[in-house]
């Protein structure tokens, strides 16, 4: 069977394949400390993200993406468990786990970071916040990387804890993201500068504050402590004060991380990818003249020294308009072709509304990665051509969530 033949009927007497089968709502899969409250916008799709329902989008994405573009949204992401590591020894057991040197990330910054196996793998990009000399949180993405850390710490010789923390992060998104947080915290939420962060008390609720998201627009996450019983709280908190800006709910847009050449854990990175292949090996991302010995050190110098014979490259697709990631209209990774042999596979794609084409990213093999190599992919309508264009698709120096903001309105002025 090749994509292009649509949905299987089948023919046993058991009935046609349903096409848009509805996810089991029930006590087995956890909720996140939002989930109540963000289930009163209309959820219309849900996934399940480390071993939690995720809401996907409340009904039109695309009315979402231009929502996040032009105004202010709000995300339920609370599936994003924080792992926290603390004691005497939870710096030197942090920095064994992930290639990025730590000793320089000040306490009050957040680091974008690979957590790798000893093989060099990918094993989770999580968001790391050092909230002191010795505590960290990881933000975490898709995958059990808990019992991957307890695991090590138990055998580590180290005296550290690790374990998950009752916080629950929400992502206030998009232009108009100041005013709605100034309005909560006050103009001196200005102050947070990009990947920083800031502790706040708000009406008795314990909660950080963090200038991250997963949008690449300007924006804010905010983690609230106790969340088992703050959550619904907060997320009331947050929405009272965005309403008047008109406000909008929505799901983790993946047009717009794609744009942004974002990856996604189970998707672009898995167990099986290594950061020189995503072309993420920068010195400053994999620090390899750094003192730790951290896990998969080892094998990512050989990978270096070596060279990887695959790259995840920017492929603009030809063909009708894709869908929006998150709409169920990419079940599976597309195949990608050159010259009738299979030589790679998309990994995310969608359309883009303001590019007006189909984006995505491909992993093939390097000789095939360079701009301008023209490729044939196997899309639900069948096999279009394809070529390597350079990514991120948009804003490739991210400007747009960098930029500083203008003290009493909250809007957002270019940084020198």
């Amino acid at each position: 069977m090749t994509l292009d033949e649509g949905p299987l009927t089948l023919d046993d007497g058991l009935g046609a394949v349903v096409p848009d089968p509805r996810i089991l709502l029930y006590p087995r899969l956890r909720k996140s400390p939002f989930f109540w409250a963000s289930r009163r916008h209309g959820v219309a799709m849900y996934s399940v993200y480390n071993h939690t329902y995720h809401p996907r989008h409340y009904g039109d994405p695309v009315a979402e993406y231009w929502a996040l573009l032009n105004g202010v949204t709000l995300w339920d992401v609370g599936v994003e468990r924080q792992i926290e590591i603390t004691g005497p020894d939870a710096f030197e057991f942090t920095n064994m786990l992930v290639p990025r040197d730590l000793t320089k990330c000040e306490v009050g910054q957040c680091k974008y970071v690979f957590i790798t196996g000893e093989d060099g793998g990918i094993l989770n990009d999580p968001v790391l916040l050092r909230l002191g000399e010795n505590h960290f949180w990881l933000s975490l993405a898709d995958s059990d990387i808990l019992l991957w850390a307890r695991g090590l710490a138990i055998n580590s010789g180290l005296d550290v804890t690790v374990e998950e923390a009752d916080v629950g992060p929400v992502q206030v998104q998009g232009p108009l993201s100041g005013q709605v947080m100034a309005a909560i915290f006050g103009d001196g939420v200005f102050d947070i500068g990009y990947y920083r962060l800031q502790e706040y008390e708000l009406d008795g609720m314990e909660v950080i504050v963090s200038r991250t998201g997963y949008t690449a627009e300007l924006g804010f996450e905010i983690y609230v402590k106790n969340a088992s019983r703050d959550g619904v709280r907060l997320w009331e908190t947050v929405w009272a004060a965005g309403e008047p800006f008109g406000m909008r709910v929505i799901g983790p847009c993946h047009m717009r991380r794609i744009e942004a050449g974002i990856l996604a854990h189970g998707c672009d990175i898995t167990f099986d990818t290594n950061p020189f292949e995503v072309g993420m090996g920068y010195d400053w991302m994999v620090d390899l003249e750094q003192e730790a010995d951290f896990i998969g050190k080892a094998a990512l110098t050989r990978i270096k020294e070596q060279g990887v014979s695959r790259r995840l490259a920017g492929v603009e697709i030809g063909g009708a308009p894709l869908g929006t990631f998150n709409d169920g209209s990419m079940i599976e990774a597309f195949p990608v072709w050159r010259g009738g042999e299979r030589i790679g596979e998309v990994t995310s794609a969608c359309f883009s509304p303001r590019l007006e084409r189909n984006i995505g990213f491909a992993m093939v093999p390097t000789e095939l990665s360079d701009i301008g190599t023209e490729l044939d992919i196997e899309t639900p309508a069948g096999i279009v051509p394809a070529v390597v264009v350079p990514k991120p698709f948009v804003d490739p120096t991210k400007d747009t969530p960098k930029q500083a903001f203008v003290a009493g309105n909250g809007h957002p002025a270019t940084e020198n």
